[in-house]
């Protein structure tokens, strides 16, 4: 049997651990007298549920329709606050968090969201409001073509003929991954193509992973009569140009990935990485002795190993990433499924609609973002921080651009994700937030990219990125780094970029320890205070550039900083001054990434550098003009603009030692922000990866004891060579979110994070003490988040019913009471099932007070009925809050000045055990006498 909750007290009672922090929840307790249950009510949000007790509890939420599977996480929060990411159900609609150890705040404000989209009935209302009321004002913009065609165009095929195949190999068992792992990929290569020949490898997103007729259902294996959904197939239009123009491309399957990341603390990451290396490692064993190869490897020229373009689609994409980073400075080895040597060179990376939940990018391998502007998955557009993350980090060698695509959505880059072209049903993602009209993104507008135009466009980019990743072409970096051209192969596609890295030096990065003077503000990119933050915090996805850290501080974190600029008149000048100066020598031009609203034109800005002398000059004027955008996309994105530094200006200042920069609007009114300005000139330098410590955060379960303190140490692995700083985030008992402190790490020495247990003797839940952890300068990090976790080792309290009142006169209610034999620290969730009685008249709805009956069943007293024939198996749930040691169950009556005979009450009590097994407890009667 099932115990299902329909009372708001009962979920606040159970989810008690939200407002009290570990040391109040094993604090002893008082024992009470029994207490009179709560009055039921129906106020729990639509559609939410609570099952099990004690360990096994659950907090439920059902969709009315089917969830469309994505690679955003879906996540359960209360109010702002995160609850925690929940196992998804294999009939897509019901999603399943475990409440062991869940601290959690108000229960009146339940949300389901993914990427900050609200998912369940009452937020998907509210945000089609708010988006009525924010699209009010005049349709997007759309933007003009950028003028110059770029001469070189990356989307022409090349010269040869392809021929293409399939391989499957032995399935593989990854760390913490029940079900085995397949090795099937699709090969497409060119033919009598010389020499060796680099090679590419894309991996998919997260998608459903089996199909029938029109069901989609996300387990692996798939179930008996449905077929796997061939993810892997969907990106042949990109191996084919990349296989004309010589690559030898091959794209891996990852559906069991996909149908068990939801466990992973990393949503797959580290599994997808050792994925890819585990498919690189056979190519290059094949590479040494093709004779051992599958036929379709056989039919493909000798693959390079030391020329290797990754790309990842969504958490594909943060896979690749993750790939980069472990063949450069291996993962530990219980964390990874791959365990020989690296036997092949990363080049670059292309992530199309990446996730980045880990938010710590690999900084020594180049890369390519695309951005889908018209993204209904990812809706924030957090890649953007595999761009703005890497900043400081390392050498900064490494390019690392953004491609911001209008028009293009999540989807549609994976023929087997786009209806029409694929084989198991597919939809448009963009309709995920709603099928109202949007002007930008709806099917039809004239700014929307169909589906054949958008792949096009994006192979275009994926060759630029080989081109100039893999090939070392140059000529192809202006179609990435943020110069004003495009490739006339992208067709209809409108496409701004922008970058860091590469031969840009010396940056003017706001942050607390620059000075800003005049007309600016320095402001927070990530906090609820609308009067610190950049932008109002209730346009929580309206920016990539500020996308939350959802999973371990949502809503605030600390040092990461934009320059605000709001004015009303022209000539007010802001002037950033970093705390050291900084150096432009070598600098062709000043390049700066401004963010201006969505929809504005013609914000002009005129640049000017002081140096440390004083002396000043001025360098010219930029303008800039905002992405088109609605309330439903992520369009406040910095346009780099760039300012030659003259030889008037060279003459006039130290470029060695420059003090401010200095910005004035020359527009009437405005608003803008600096994300940060670079010295830049040409090139593309190669990169020589710094080899950097290496931070992998693991966990720790221990037993709480019965008394006592014990302090026990995160386990902080760090690997590599040389120091760095990284910066923690400590959950601190109570805390609202954690505490953030930067520390120095070594490689081979130990990270000093202390975790403090309190032993008791009374049952609760595991309590976890989560750290996680985010690279500063000079470290990398690979697994990001880990802890502490106090396991419960207490038996839990046995359950006793005792009558208090079985036998009453009409008008009186009938009372037992249910105890434990010891107060437990957490909710101790009970269920009284009403049965038909055996013999003699059972209770009507006419018997007992029709708004007990509305409150707790929400039904009417007519028709009369017994009340064992109430819906949802006429089931009375009751607690025994954390604390207590009994509750009272009471079922009130009613007298109706009729002449009757005596009428009973039949129950019997379930309880659960810790793994949420139902256990069938005493059956109890209570009788009713005749007032009359």
């Amino acid at each position: 049997m099932k115990r299902v909750s329909r009372v708001t007290a009962a979920v606040a009672a159970a989810l008690a651990l939200a407002t009290a922090s570990p040391v109040t929840a094993q604090a002893s307790p008082q024992p009470g007298a029994g207490r009179t249950s709560a009055p039921a009510s129906p106020g729990l949000p639509e559609g939410w549920l609570t099952t099990g007790s004690g360990d096994s509890a659950e907090l439920v939420w059902r969709s009315p329709e089917k969830v469309p599977v994505g690679d955003a996480q879906v996540e359960f929060r209360s109010g702002e606050r995160l609850l925690g990411t929940p196992r998804p159900a294999a009939d897509g609609r019901t999603f399943r968090l475990p409440l062991d150890g869940v601290r959690l705040g108000r229960t009146d404000d339940l949300r389901v969201e993914a990427a900050g989209r609200r998912l369940d009935a009452a937020g998907a209302k509210a945000d089609a409001r708010a988006r009525r009321e924010l699209d009010s004002s005049p349709d997007p913009s759309r933007p003009p073509r950028t003028a110059t065609v770029h001469k070189v165009d990356p989307g022409v095929p090349g010269p040869f003929r392809t021929t293409s195949g399939e391989y499957t190999l032995p399935s593989v068992r990854l760390p913490g991954y029940d079900t085995d792992v397949e090795m099937k990929a699709a090969v497409v290569a060119p033919e009598d193509a010389p020499g060796s020949r680099p090679l590419a490898l894309f991996l998919h997103g997260r998608h459903a992973t089996c199909f029938k007729g029109d069901d989609l259902t996300l387990e692996w294996p798939c179930p008996t009569d449905y077929e796997s959904v061939p993810s892997y197939r969907g990106y042949q239009h990109d191996q084919r140009l990349l296989a004309s123009q010589g690559y030898v491309a091959v794209s891996i399957s990852a559906n069991s990935v996909n149908a068990q990341d939801w466990q992973a603390t990393d949503a797959g990451a580290q599994a997808r990485s050792s994925l890819i290396r585990l498919h690189l490692a056979h190519w290059a064993d094949w590479a040494a002795d093709p004779s051992e190869a599958p036929e379709a490897v056989r039919r493909a020229p000798r693959a390079d190993l030391g020329r290797v373009l990754l790309v990842g689609h969504s958490r594909g994409g943060e896979g690749a990433d993750r790939a980069a980073l472990d063949s450069l400075t291996p993962p530990p080895a219980d964390q990874d499924g791959y365990h020989g040597e690296t036997r092949w060179t990363i080049r670059g990376t292309v992530l199309i609609g990446p996730t980045i939940f880990g938010q710590n990018p690999a900084p020594d391998v180049p890369s390519v973002t695309l951005l889908p502007g018209c993204d209904g998955d990812v809706i924030d557009l957090q890649g953007e921080l595999y761009v703005d993350g890497t900043r400081g980090v390392s050498r900064g060698k490494a390019l690392h651009s953004a491609v911001y695509m209008t028009g293009a959505n999540h989807n549609y880059f994976n023929s087997e994700w786009t209806p029409g072209q694929a084989t198991a049903p597919a939809n448009d993602d963009f309709l995920y937030g709603g099928d109202e009209h949007d002007p930008l993104c709806s099917p039809g507008t004239a700014t929307r990219l169909t589906a054949e135009q958008q792949q096009k466009a994006g192979s275009t980019y994926i060759a630029a990125a080989a081109r100039l990743f893999v090939a070392g072409d140059d000529r192809a970096r202006p179609l990435l780094d943020g110069s004003p051209v495009r490739a006339a192969s992208a067709g209809p596609a409108r496409v701004a970029t922008h970058a860091v890295g590469a031969a840009r030096a010396g940056a003017f990065l706001p942050a607390p320890s620059a000075t800003v003077s005049g007309g600016g503000r320095l402001c927070a990119q990530v906090d609820p205070d609308p009067g610190v933050s950049c932008l109002d915090p209730d346009l929580r996805t309206a920016s990539p550039h500020f996308a939350q850290w959802r999973g371990v501080s949502p809503g605030k974190e600390p040092d990461r900083y934009a320059l605000a600029m709001n004015w009303n008149s022209a000539g007010t000048t802001t002037g950033l001054s970093p705390a050291r100066p900084v150096s432009l020598s070598g600098a062709k031009a000043l390049s700066l990434r401004v963010i201006v609203p969505p929809n504005t034109t013609g914000t002009d800005l005129d640049v000017a550098l002081t140096d440390t002398s004083g002396r000043r000059a001025a360098l010219g004027r930029v303008r800039v003009d905002g992405l088109p955008g609605t309330s439903r996309t992520s369009s406040y994105w910095a346009r780099e603009v760039r300012v030659p530094l003259s030889a008037e200006a060279r003459k006039r200042l130290d470029l060695g030692h420059v003090k401010t920069l200095h910005l004035t609007p020359r527009t009437g009114s405005g608003t803008a922000w600096l994300v940060d300005a670079h010295g830049w000139r040409p090139g593309t330098p190669a990169v020589e990866p710094a080899r950097p410590a290496r931070v992998d955060v693991g966990h720790l379960t221990v037993e709480e004891g019965d008394s006592g303190t014990r302090t026990y140490q995160v386990p902080v692995e760090v690997s590599g060579s040389g120091s760095g700083e990284v910066r923690l985030f400590v959950e601190e008992p109570g805390g609202d979110r954690p505490v953030a402190r930067t520390v120095t790490v070594r490689a081979g020495t130990r990270v000093d994070v202390p975790v403090t247990v309190e032993g008791n003797t009374r049952y609760g839940s595991d309590d976890p003490h989560r750290v996680a952890v985010k690279a500063v300068r000079g470290a990398v990090v690979g697994s990001y988040l880990g802890g502490v976790t106090a396991r419960n080792d207490d038996p839990q309290p046995t359950v006793t019913v005792t009558p208090v009142a079985d036998r009453v006169t009409e008008g009186q209610p009938l009372v037992w009471r249910i105890s434990l034999s010891a107060v437990a620290d957490v909710t101790m969730w009970t269920d009284v099932q009403l049965l038909p009685v055996t013999a003699g008249t059972e209770l009507s709805t006419k018997d007992v007070p029709a708004t007990w009956l509305d409150e707790t069943f929400q039904v009417a007293p007519d028709p009369e009925r017994p009340l064992s024939a109430l819906p949802d198996g006429a089931i009375l749930m009751s607690e025994i809050p954390a604390g207590d040691l009994s509750i009272d169950v009471s079922v009130p009556t009613t007298p109706d000045h009729l002449s009757e005979d005596t009428e009973s009450l039949r129950w019997h009590l379930w309880t659960y055990d810790p793994e949420g097994a139902p256990t069938e407890g005493p059956e109890l009667t209570g009788t009713v006498h005749d007032a009359a």
